[in-house]
């Protein structure tokens, strides 16, 4: 199993910190996009790496051109040697139209496309096929000699999906290479019952197989040494879950677990601006019907036994001393040798 972690912050400091996570021993380096540009975050990575796999987690699609995103994709995949995942994500309605100035549409059929045409745009660059992919939100019927990068030496971005809802789990199925999971509102119950499936009928449709897809390990886990700091982990998914629990778009989560009514709560708390009171909505119980625990020892067998779809997770090595920091590479080193079948239970293609 693939082992990442993640780097943020200012691009001026992104070599050095993709450098030690390098270092470190990591399978590869990921960054979000919040406060800064997350393909500026990758393209000043590769220039201080040489081996660890860039990977953006995620890059909002719909505010950009998909012919511009396929331009710096390229460019930061030839300049880091074949190492660069694109992961994509839709970000919600308001977002898209009240922070990003954009405009907004059924965000599933519109990935497909966004998806479809960067495919289309690196296909005429790599190997001089023509122009034409024809959607309903995008077109590509133009490319001319002076605006052809031309082919580079190594195979096109890989392109990942972050999913949260059926139908863009079924749109990753179809047309990603791999499904980066909603880490701020997606449980495990969730994913089996909701994502694994539709990911599912995305591989039929397009006459895939588990095989042609990355996924990474994913739910609320509270990992610790013992009860205490279990229970301590398990309360700071309140901050992920007093914002995304907060949205609409999030609730059919939170229904699958009998906590309808406290998104009803958290949303309407956030209309009024009292984000700190959203936070002491949530009751640890409600936290512990989301999340499940795990000692930090018995890490990687929970992974091997619970996580067989996943190719890929993420995990920190923390800790005040060289012998908790030791400790920690220590737990990485033996995720990473484990072999998962990547076929969800129950969920295997015919």
């Amino acid at each position: 199993m693939r082992v990442g972690t993640g780097i943020g912050g200012w691009p001026g400091e992104a070599a050095g910190a993709a450098k030690r996570v390098e270092e470190a021993g990591y399978d590869y380096v990921t960054c979000g996009e919040l406060s800064h540009d997350s393909m500026v975050l990758m393209a000043v990575a590769a220039t201080g790496t040489e081996r660890v796999q860039l990977q953006t987690g995620v890059t909002i699609a719909f505010p950009r051109s998909p012919m511009v995103l396929a331009m710096e994709a390229w460019d930061i995949q030839q300049m880091s040697r074949g190492r660069f995942v694109l992961g994509l994500g839709s970000q919600v309605k308001g977002h898209n139209e009240r922070r990003f100035g954009g405009t907004w549409s059924p965000p599933a059929p519109r990935m497909k496309e966004y998806i479809q045409m960067l495919h289309a745009i690196w296909d005429s660059w790599q190997e001089g096929r023509t122009p034409e992919f024809l959607g309903k939100q995008y077109r590509y019927t133009l490319m001319t000699p002076n605006f052809n990068p031309g082919p580079i030496e190594f195979p096109r971005p890989k392109v990942y999906l972050a999913v949260v809802g059926e139908a863009m789990a079924r749109v990753a199925g179809e047309v990603a290479d791999g499904v980066l999971p909603h880490g701020g509102i997606m449980t495990n119950r969730y994913m089996r019952e909701v994502m694994l499936p539709n990911i599912r009928i995305g591989l039929e449709r397009a006459g895939r197989t588990w095989d042609d897809i990355d996924i990474g390990a994913s739910g609320y886990l509270a990992l610790g040494d013992d009860d205490d700091e279990i229970l301590r982990n398990v309360d700071r998914f309140r901050q992920p879950l007093h914002f995304y629990g907060s949205t609409r778009t999030y609730h059919h989560v939170l229904r699958m677990h009998g906590l309808e009514e406290l998104g009803m709560k958290l949303h309407a708390l956030s209309l009024e601006g009292r984000w700190q009171e959203m936070r002491d909505t949530i009751t640890i119980d409600d936290l512990l019907k989301l999340a499940e625990t795990c000692r930090k020892d018995d890490y990687p067998e929970f992974l091997q036994n619970q996580r067989e779809y996943a190719s890929m997770v993420g995990w920190g090595i923390g800790g005040d001393t060289e012998d908790a920091k030791a400790r920690s590479r220590a737990i990485m080193t033996r995720i990473q040798q484990i072999e998962t079948s990547g076929v969800p239970e129950g969920l295997a293609l015919g």
